[in-house]
C-alpha cells in the first residue's frame, strides 16, 4: 500500500502552488522527512496531472526496445531520472534507475523480458516416461544373480584392500627416502 493517499499528495502540492510555503516548510509541517520527496510530487503533478499523484496499480511492459532507448538517452545526456520519466511519461523515475543499472551490470539481456518465477523441474512427459520406466523394470532376485553379485562384490572389496595396501607401502618408501635425503645433508 502506498505511504500517503493521493488526497494528502494532492492537499500538499496545491498549499506549494498557492504560495502558502517553499518545500522545505512543507516536507517539515507534514512530516515527509525531506522536500526530495515533495518536490517528486510537484514535478509529477505539473507534468501529468491528478494522475501523477496517483499510485498506479496497473503493471505496464515496456518493450525491450524501449527500455534501451530510455538508457541510451540516460547515459548519453546529462538528465536526472526525474526528467527522463517526466520527459518519457514514465511515472516512476526509479523504473529507470532499474534499468540504468541492470544495463551497467548483465548488458543487453538484462533489458530483455523473462519469465518469473520458479523454473519447472520436470516437464509433464518427462514425469508421464518416468513413471513407465519404474513400471517396466523389474528386479531379478534369483538366487543365482545374488550369488552373482556377492562374487562381484568380493572381488571389488580385495582389490580396494589391494589397492590401499599399496598405497601405504609406497607412502612409507617415500618418507624413508626423505628421512634418508635428509640425514645425507646433515652428514
Amino acid at each position: 500500500m502506498a505511504k500517503h493517499s493521493f488526497e494528502f499528495k494532492k492537499k500538499v502540492v496545491s498549499e506549494y502552488l498557492n504560495g502558502e510555503g517553499g518545500t522545505p516548510y512543507l516536507s517539515t509541517k507534514y512530516g515527509l522527512g525531506s522536500n526530495s520527496q515533495l518536490r517528486k510530487w510537484i514535478n509529477a503533478y505539473k507534468e501529468f496531472g491528478d494522475a501523477g499523484l496517483m499510485h498506479s496499480r496497473k503493471k505496464e511492459c515496456y518493450s525491450f526496445d524501449y527500455k534501451l532507448h530510455v538508457v541510451e538517452l540516460y547515459l548519453t545526456s546529462e538528465v536526472s531520472y526525474q526528467e527522463l520519466a517526466i520527459q518519457e511519461g514514465i511515472n516512476n523515475p526509479a523504473l529507470i534507475c532499474n534499468w540504468v543499472n541492470r544495463f551497467q551490470v548483465a548488458g543487453l539481456d538484462a533489458l530483455r523480458p523473462h519469465k518469473k518465477g520458479r523454473r519447472k523441474t520436470l516437464d509433464k512427459t518427462n514425469s508421464k516416461d518416468a513413471t513407465q520406466l519404474t513400471k517396466d523394470f523389474t528386479v531379478d532376485t534369483s538366487m543365482e544373480r545374488v550369488r552373482e553379485l556377492e562374487d562381484e562384490l568380493l572381488k571389488l572389496r580385495i582389490e580396494n584392500a589391494f589397492l590401499k595396501e599399496l598405497r601405504r607401502l609406497r607412502l612409507e618408501d617415500e618418507a624413508k627416502t626423505r628421512l634418508a635425503q635428509s640425514c645425507a645433508i646433515q652428514n
